[in-house]
């Protein structure tokens, strides 16, 4: 599951970058993704030490940074209408 929803990160990420527009993104769904990589990174860390661990904390990283993209197209969309 970690790979394959992992794997969608990516290429949400590059559209952001390119689209230069937050239309379609939800800041709430990325948020509480971004929280469930974080507590299933913490419960790896703490119960359950193994290689996953790395998944999650890549995946955590992936949303984190679809989430700065989309503050900045947020504002960039402001921008605009301005």
């Amino acid at each position: 599951m970690l790979v394959c929803f992992g794997s969608a990160w990516p290429v949400s990420v590059y559209r952001s970058w390119v689209s230069r527009t937050a239309a379609g993104k939800s800041l709430a769904f990325m948020i509480i993704i971004c929280t469930g990589y974080i507590a299933g990174f913490f419960h790896k860390v703490y119960f359950n030490f193994d290689g996953v661990i790395y998944l999650y904390a890549l995946n955590a990283l992936l949303v984190f940074a679809d989430i700065m993209l989309y503050l900045r197209n947020k504002r960039l969309d402001q921008l605009r209408a301005s």
